[in-house]
């Protein structure tokens, strides 16, 4: 952290309103204001779609590995069991997956990505891509890439701290998208904070898929 000046040191003008050198000096802080700009403008993008993050992320997760049980996916991104199990059900009561029983073990869920749900991620690719640019404008595209590049570090090491049972934190909760017919559902009260978990405020029901 950046030391105090010392008296009689110039102080160059600050415009009102600006962050404190003092606080842009907190790394945490950055990731957090950082992280919610991010968050809020990739919501208003998905929201514009019908969609959340977890149910973007659900189906790039199918994407790239195929079909997954619904505990290997609450596993793989870290996710409620209960919260992932109402994001499947929205994206499944909208066709962008499938859900089948393995018939090996009934108790075990498969969920598949169906051609409806490659479609709608065709269509996010763009939106989500200009979110991303918009965020991202005062860096390059090198450093875009290194910072890319510095993100996955930092997860890759927070996953094997999970993995090896530290420190975990849990995956933020989700409503269940209402019924078809349009009708009105009773909003959800909002959950007592645990540790860094908060209300997803991009909650809302899926479009269905386009013909």
């Amino acid at each position: 952290m950046q030391q105090p000046s010392s008296p009689g040191t110039a102080h160059e003008p600050r415009p009102a309103g600006m962050t404190p050198s003092s606080v842009l000096d907190l790394n945490a802080y950055l990731m957090y204001a950082t992280g919610k700009a991010a968050r809020r403008r990739l919501t208003d993008t998905l929201t514009a779609h019908g969609l959340r993050l977890w149910h973007l992320t659900i189906l790039a997760m199918l994407a790239d590995t195929g079909p997954l049980s619904k505990g290997g996916l609450a596993s793989r991104l870290d996710m409620n069991q209960s919260d992932l199990t109402r994001t499947v059900t929205d994206l499944d009561v909208a066709g962008y997956v499938e859900c089948a029983r393995d018939p090996e073990d009934r108790r075990r869920i498969e969920v598949a990505l169906t051609p409806a749900g490659r479609c709608a991620l065709a269509r996010l690719d763009a939106a989500v891509s200009a979110t991303e640019a918009d965020l991202l404008a005062p860096l390059t595209r090198e450093e875009r890439d290194r910072f890319a590049s510095l993100l996955r570090r930092v997860h890759a090491h927070l996953e094997r701290d999970r993995a090896a049972g530290g420190p975990v934190t849990t995956a933020e909760p989700v409503q269940a998208a209402g019924p078809r017919s349009g009708g009105h559902r009773r909003p959800a009260s909002r959950p007592s904070l645990r540790g860094a978990r908060s209300r997803d405020p991009g909650a809302g029901r899926l479009s269905p898929p386009r013909a």
